[in-house]
């Protein structure tokens, strides 16, 4: 049975192999005559059907204060987005310090994005009370009291020409003389039965598309109508929206990036960046390796800390058991308060045998004057920019300062592509925070998933 079998298929008939000898044939004679210097895939045109890959930025270190912006993560957001012509986002109710203000305003500007925003004021910047520092409320100054405004603008043109940037709400064309600004609060816009009010919003995905909704169907007798460019709608905040956006929604690419469109101004990275290098000459001098590494703390003790942050027992308990582990030999202390900043120094001399200094011992002559000239909040800037420069940082928990200098430190681990900090842990090899990880609400750790970096 076996060789018959054999001899049937040996006399199966010639054109059961016509028709696969043939395609063979044609598939040869068109990979032969296929156009010169192209490859296959671009003869097939797939670049119709396949997205161009994003540019690499593996040699970009976005953990650095002055780190050229990467933005085609935003230009992809704003190639995206719904636009609505006339619709005018303000982003100027903020407060507090740089961790607060920075956030303030990258969470407005997010959710400009997302409501397809055609216009944004520049922001302003509410300035604290220099001698009250709980009173968060004094005047409106301009952007480049803390950032660099040529580069936030240029990071919006480059990037999302889409929208128009105006100096202020009266250069709007069509606002009257008295403009009709309209206060939300994005998490209006979704169904929060069952969240705590600290949450996120859990409806970013759908807030666009009903925020448009709402904008083009006023109430009866409002006043309102859908807006143009010839009838400007202005949309403000009410004060308190702050870590709303889960930032790795947008990705990592876009959550390690949109932070950076807003830069310190020259004029502090210039103080940062001086005191910084005095502080690795100094901590050679003591005899620090590595090009002379330092320890950077940032101890939160000052009046308007709230009475369940770690106290100052706890803070330098933390922080000095961590210089001794990792052997460090000088520390760089950023500190609002002179009294506590005396008695850390003379702790950690008699505990660690580590020397201690603030950027008042690093800068001299004009430089010293300059910095005595800022502001506290501003001073605290210049901080920041040395504490990203360290070895390694401990700070406190909830400080939105040190989650800050936390986080854009953990830049480092993975650039571009950065994985979400593991909150209360033993951080990163890079940073360490001291605190209560117990409560995710009560304990302020939903900022690690609504700040960005």
């Amino acid at each position: 049975m076996a060789i018959g079998h054999q001899k049937l298929k040996g006399l199966m008939p010639r054109r059961n192999i016509l028709l696969p000898t043939l395609c063979l044939v044609l598939l040869i004679a068109v990979w032969t005559l296929r156009p010169t210097g192209s490859n296959l895939d671009h003869w097939l045109d797939t670049d119709a059907v396949r997205a161009p890959s994003p540019p690499v930025h593996n040699n970009v270190d976005l953990s650095a204060p002055d780190a050229p912006f990467v933005g085609w993560p935003l230009k992809r957001v704003c190639d995206e987005t719904t636009w609505v012509d006339g619709l005018i986002y303000i982003c100027d109710n903020n407060s507090g310090g740089i961790g607060n203000i920075r956030n303030y305003i990258q969470t407005c500007l997010r959710y400009a994005l997302e409501a397809g925003a055609t216009g944004l004021t520049i922001p302003k910047i509410r300035k604290r009370n220099e001698t009250d520092l709980a009173d968060l409320f004094t005047e409106y100054l301009p952007l480049n009291y803390m950032f660099d405004e040529q580069h936030f603008r240029d990071a919006f043109n480059n990037n999302c020409p889409q929208i128009t940037l105006y100096d202020d709400v009266h250069d709007i064309p069509g606002v009257a003389e008295k403009p009709k600004i309209e206060l939300i609060t994005p998490k209006d816009f979704g169904n929060r039965e069952g969240c705590d009010f600290k949450d996120q919003n859990r409806h970013t995905d759908r807030f666009g598309d009903r925020f448009r909704r709402w904008l083009n169907s006023p109430k009866p007798g409002s006043g309102l109508a859908p807006p143009s460019w010839d009838n400007p709608r202005l949309i403000r905040f009410n004060w308190g929206v702050l870590w709303d956006w889960q930032i790795y929604r947008d990705g990592p690419e876009f959550a390690a990036t949109f932070g950076s469109v807003l830069r310190f101004n020259n004029q502090l990275l210039y103080l940062g960046k001086t005191a910084l290098k005095n502080m690795h000459a100094f901590a050679r001098s003591k005899g620090a390796q590595g090009g002379g590494r330092f320890l950077g703390v940032h101890l939160r003790t000052e009046s308007d800390a709230m009475g369940f942050w770690p106290t100052f027992h706890t803070q330098t308990e933390g922080y000095l058991r961590q210089a001794k582990a990792r052997g460090f030999e000088v520390a760089y202390l950023a500190t609002g308060n002179a009294t506590e900043a005396k008695k850390f120094s003379d702790a950690a001399i008699e505990m660690s045998q580590m020397f201690v200094v603030t950027k008042a011992d690093l800068l001299d002559g004009a430089d010293l004057e300059e910095l005595n000239a800022l502001s506290w909040d501003q001073q605290g800037l210049v901080d920041l920019v040395v504490l990203l420069g360290a070895e390694f940082f401990v700070g406190a928990m909830p400080s939105s300062f040190s989650v800050y200098t936390a986080m854009k430190r953990h830049l480092r681990t993975g650039g571009l592509y950065t994985r979400p900090y593991k909150t209360g842990t033993e951080g990163d090899g890079l940073s360490y925070l001291v605190g209560n990880y117990d409560k995710y609400w009560e304990g302020w750790l939903f900022m690690w998933d609504g700040m960005w970096p």
